[in-house]
């Protein structure tokens, strides 16, 4: 074939003029010759490159990877992979972003809540990970990682390192909920109280099944914790002959609705099937004791 003028190259191609001019520019779609007028001209290669750049940026490709495909620096198909990742990683964050907007349409978000949920739709798993385990490292800085009870700081890191490819509402939800809870200074306090006190509290004396049981169906029915049923419900848990006062101590000290909350939270994240909160039966345990 005779060489094109840009004009006849752009209506043959379908490429506006402006972008064959500009890759040309870039030295991605360099003209055959010129013309004595100083026109470009294009051959018949020069038409089959322009088919495999127009290609290549349709797919998203940018003009640095279509270069390094055209010098042979690379195969289409190495770059082909590492746009399939580049684009995996993008829909990862249009997930989530179409999570939080989907929260956010429900209405009854705050100032804090809102600017949360934007800050971590902008994390990448490494950083939603780092989030947590700074979390781990300032509450449990000094301590005995052999101690008994210390196991919890290796167990509040078992975060997942991603949100699920398709993240529901209620994981993004959590997401929201687990980054106020850990960066609140009460929280880390109480995470820390249990570390450091749990050699002391390992064996609380009382069968916990038992208490969950009889104190959980205590507490449905509305049994005052100082009344004379209570007193029996105590009988049935097993505390007759232990130091109550004490025993009421031992228990409350793992008693905090937020920590169950941490890991219901990362139940919720991880995919673990439900479970009915334990610590209102505990609360009313320790209640009933102290009465």
């Amino acid at each position: 074939m005779t060489s094109l003028t840009i004009g006849e190259l752009a209506r043959r191609s379908g490429v506006p003029t402006r972008t064959i001019r500009f890759w040309s520019d870039e030295g991605v779609l360099p003209e055959t010759d010129r013309s004595a007028g100083g026109y470009r001209r294009y051959d018949a290669a020069a038409v089959a490159r322009l088919d495999l750049v127009r290609t290549l940026r349709e797919l998203g490709m940018g003009l640095d990877d279509v270069r390094a495909v055209l010098d042979r620096d690379r195969t289409v198909a190495e770059v082909a992979a590492a746009h399939v990742r580049a684009i995996d990683d993008h829909m990862r964050v249009l997930r989530v972003q179409r999570a939080i907007c989907t929260l956010l349409a429900r209405g009854g978000r705050s100032e804090r809540e809102t600017a949360l949920m934007n800050d971590l739709a902008r994390l990448s798993a490494a950083q939603r990970q780092q989030m947590i385990d700074e979390f781990v490292d300032a509450t449990f800085a000094g301590t005995d990682p052999d101690a008994p009870g210390a196991g919890i700081a290796g167990a509040m890191r078992s975060l997942p390192p991603e949100l699920p490819d398709d993240p529901t509402t209620e994981q993004v939800e959590a997401w929201v909920e687990l980054a106020e809870l850990v960066g609140d200074e009460s929280f880390r306090a109480r995470v820390r109280e249990m570390a450091v006190t749990g050699s002391d509290a390992a064996d609380p004396g009382v069968d916990a099944a038992l208490v969950s049981q009889h104190c959980g169906a205590a507490l449905a029915a509305g049994v005052a914790p100082g009344s004379a049923a209570a007193e029996e419900v105590l009988v049935r848990v097993g505390v007759a002959d232990l130091d109550r006062a004490a025993l009421a101590d031992r228990i409350a000290t793992f008693t905090d609705a937020r920590v169950e909350r941490y890991w219901a939270l990362l139940g919720v994240l991880n995919g673990w099937p439900a479970r009915e909160p334990a610590v209102p039966a505990f609360e009313w345990f320790v209640v009933a004791l102290r009465s």
